[in-house]
């Protein structure tokens, strides 16, 4: 809880609330200090704002909840209860720890965990036992509290959260459709259909890699999602997969009937090469993970492979699904509603309907040779059996109840890998691990948050977002009642940059955080510096189309330095679905660092310990970065969420797309959508200055009350002494009510209602065309991306994919529209 007033800075573009020094000499002393000195005070404060009316006197609630109208007379000193800002901050921040986190890796990264094996139930009971631990959550009945999902036990579980006074924590269990690789080989054949080459799909490692040599073939290489079948057929190359790739091959003439399409790995989401190659008629994709995409760090300039050096192991392999995730994320079998073990069963438009195979470098410069040959090429055989069934997986959740219940903060990330996962996701379970220790050690010294903390591990992120997407599914209407924020964390580090993405609303949470956090490995510099970084490992030798790609990423970002949403984890459903603020970040690998063997087997804790992290200070770094996020988001007075950066990064946005249209469609009138822009951003620069009014006059009723209970308190408990020595009886307890007090959480309250509607106000319950799960009209990712993130999807889209003018028109009209109605709620 911040005890500082805040001001508006005067640049409207870049506008943010901002600490400043507090100007009543009395205040001036140590405003920390005298709220330190009263729990009760605190505790008023915290109470009230959950429950207080209008016109209810004060001492009525305190009786309700037998707190004692006396206890305002005590004063707390040191860590005493409750612990609160920058005391709490410190403390946080002490508790992070380089070997401990060591450890955790090699707990969770030590044996293979993919979704729905029993590695997987071993590392959600293992984070369950830590929860449990940390948060001090009552164990003795001995049951383990794993539920089935939609049972009464499951359904109480979270639905109960806003009435639970103790820490608890449980496992949800749900049961969506997985499939798990069978019999798989790729094959070269001649005219007669004998093999002339076969490939060798499993990954090489050696011993000098433990862990990868123990379980090189623990978990086949394979696409989750991935239809089975057997596929024939001439090659095609299609570089990336993307859809401009396709685009000009068929410009070119290209024939995709019955043909085989291989295609390398990045520039989109690898469902969306298999999307648009089943589209055009081909019969499978085989993607690779080409060389050129791994910057400077090549053999050609003179590094070595792993696992001897930092260049990319030429067997590696990069499996991961292929369900379509622009269109729809989670089971596919039950889409837009919860996956039961009862569940009636469908089909989704997100499945592809031809197979595909993930191969390796080793393989794939076999093949493009024989790509070049065209149709005059020999035929490639593709199999890819699969088993595909109903698979529990395992969501571990754990709760720290707020004093105001229902307004809730979740911090989530997935804990499944594809085979050893130490970056994805170890690394970011393991700061996460980091963050409950801390979050553990604060509950010890009396700390309980404002608001109700979430934490979620979940599972079969890896197959498609199922985890999270089915446990949204199944709580929407209890999210869109509580959450008013999620932070997530996938991998908390694959390389040297700090990569910072969120809703606009939380980028100056995501820097003012990471500012106040030195950096992991520099001296002198903070954490956010870091997303300067950009590796040590350089040579003569790199793409240029890389280079490009890499640079127009950047070009992303916002004017702090954050970049939108897009999707490929377990933000999407809390932010493009239902409209909750969200926040996802960690280092990522640049064009200069040692190769990520993107889920390969080569993620493995030696690489991670080696190459990835040295010493785990990133991983560190993070864990203190989710934690400072955490304590701001659950226990600031008001929401550090920023609307008016959102709106001036909106007028950004519109103006972006109105050069696109000039181009495509001149005679569109965004005239309605520029009006609604400036009546936001004029609403919302008002709303900046009333949320600072309200902090400054609840700061000062505090400590006004305070100093007047704990003298009046001394002079009654006086007064009743002299008239029990006169045989009198006399109650020394206080009666006194402040409605000041009251006045001014009821003014914070509605500030904060204003902020927790606005990213709500975005969500249309049409959703976008043709992927109609995605609602959110500002971000959404893009329907050719996958990850990355595409703003005003409706609009943009409309225009440079479709091409519909007509579309584009009705797509400005309920922007419009929409943000007219956000601009008219923050109104004061």
């Amino acid at each position: 809880m911040e005890d500082k007033y805040a001001t508006v800075s005067l640049d409207p573009k870049s506008i943010s609330v901002i600490p400043t020094p507090v100007t009543s000499r009395r205040l001036r002393k140590s405003p920390r200090r005298l709220l330190a000195m009263s729990a009760a005070a605190v505790i008023v404060v915290l109470f009230v704002a959950s429950h207080c009316c209008r016109g209810t006197q004060l001492h009525h609630h305190l009786g309700a909840f037998g707190i004692a109208q006396s206890t305002i007379s005590r004063p707390v000193h040191g860590y005493g209860h409750p612990l609160r800002g920058k005391a709490a901050e410190e403390l946080l921040l002490s508790i992070p720890s380089e070997a401990n986190a060591i450890l955790s890796s090699r707990k969770y990264a030590g044996q293979p965990h993919m979704a729905g094996t029993p590695g997987d139930l071993f590392t959600a009971k293992s984070f369950l036992s830590l929860l449990q631990t940390e948060f001090g959550v009552d164990t003795s009945s001995g049951a383990e509290p794993i539920y089935a999902a939609g049972s009464p036990e499951s359904q109480n579980a979270t639905r109960g959260i806003s009435k639970r006074n103790t820490p608890s924590a449980w496992i949800d269990t749900y049961y969506p459709v997985l499939n798990a690789p069978l019999d798989r080989s790729l094959e070269i054949v001649g005219e007669d259909g004998e093999t002339i080459w076969k490939a060798e799909l499993e990954e090489v490692a050696s011993d000098v890699d433990p862990y990868a040599s123990k379980y090189a073939e623990a978990v086949p290489t394979w696409h989750g999602i991935s239809k089975g079948g057997v596929a024939e057929g001439k090659l095609v190359y299609a570089h990336y997969g993307r859809k401009q790739d396709y685009d000009a091959l068929e410009e070119a003439g290209v024939d995709f009937s019955g043909k085989i399409v291989i295609a390398r790995y990045g520039g989109n989401f690898r469902g969306l090469k298999v999307k648009r190659a089943q589209e055009l008629g081909a019969a499978a994709v085989l993607i690779y993970s080409d060389l050129r995409d791994d910057g400077t760090v090549t053999v050609e300039n003179g590094y070595i492979p792993y696992p001897l050096g930092p260049a990319r192991n030429p067997t590696s392999v990069q499996r991961g699904s292929v369900q379509f995730l622009s269109l729809y994320p989670g089971d596919p079998s039950t889409p837009g509603y919860p996956s039961y073990e009862n569940a009636t069963r469908g089909e989704s438009p997100s499945k592809p309907t031809i197979p595909s195979l993930p191969i390796s470098w080793a393989n794939a410069e076999v093949l493009l040779e024989e790509a070049k040959l065209g149709d005059e090429g020999r035929t490639i055989r593709l199999v890819n059996n699969v088993d595909e069934k109903v698979t529990p997986i395992w969501n571990t959740m754990g709760v720290i109840p707020g004093h105001i219940k229902d307004e809730v903060v979740i911090l989530g990330g997935h804990r499944d890998a594809w085979v050893l996962g130490a970056t994805d996701p170890s690394s970011g379970t393991v700061s996460t691990v980091e963050v409950v220790r801390a979050l553990g050690a604060l509950i010890k010294k009396g700390w309980q948050p404002l608001r109700t903390i979430v934490i979620a591990s979940w599972d079969a992120e890896e197959y498609g977002l199922i985890g999270s997407t089915e446990y949204g599914e199944d709580f929407e209407d209890w999210i869109n009642e509580h959450v008013v924020a999620y932070i997530n964390i996938d991998s908390s580090t694959s390389g040297s940059k700090l990569r910072s993405s969120a809703s606009p609303l939380l980028a100056h949470l995501l820097r003012d955080t990471a500012e106040q956090i030195p950096h992991p490995t520099a001296l002198n510099r903070t954490l956010w510096d870091a997303r300067l970084d950009n590796g040590e490992l350089y040579g003569g030798q790199v793409d240029a189309e890389v280079v490009d790609m890499h640079e127009a990423d950047l070009l992303a970002q916002d004017s702090i330095g954050v970049t939108p949403l897009g999707s490929g984890s377990d933000y999407t459903l809390f932010l493009q679905h239902i409209g909750i603020p969200s926040t996802d970040g960690g280092f990522k690998s640049t064009l200069h660092d040692p190769v990520y063997h993107y889920h390969s087997v080569f993620d493995s804790e030696t690489w991670q310990e080696l190459y990835g992290d040295p010493g785990f200070h990133r991983h560190i770094a993070v864990a203190k970065h989710l934690g400072l996020q955490l304590l701001r988001l659950s226990g600031d007075w008001i929401l550090p969420f920023n609307t008016t950066h959102y709106s001036y990064e909106l007028e950004v946005q519109v103006e972006r797309v109105e050069a696109i249209a000039s181009n495509l469609a001149p005679e569109l009138d965004f005239s309605s959508l520029e009006e609604s822009v400036r009546k936001m951003q004029a609403a919302s620069i008002a709303l900046d200055v009333e949320r600072t009014e309200a902090e400054h006059q609840l700061q000062t009723a505090i400590i006004h009350y305070y100093h007047r209970h704990y003298i009046s308190d001394r002079v009654r408990k006086a007064i009743c002494k002299i008239k029990k020595a006169l045989g009198k009886e006399c109650d020394a307890t206080s009666g006194r009510s402040s409605r000041k007090l009251v006045e001014a959480i009821e003014r914070i309250q509605e500030v904060n209602h204003k902020l927790i509607a606005f990213e709500r106000g975005f969500i249309s319950k049409d959703g976008l065309k043709d992927r109609e799960w995605y609602k959110h009209l500002g971000v959404a990712p893009g329907r050719w991306l996958g990850y990355g993130a595409t703003t005003l999807p409706g609009l943009t889209e409309a225009l440079t994919l479709d091409n519909d003018i007509e579309a584009a028109a009705y797509e400005i009209r309920r922007l419009a529209e929409a943000l007219h109605s956000i601009a008219g709620m923050l109104q004061i």
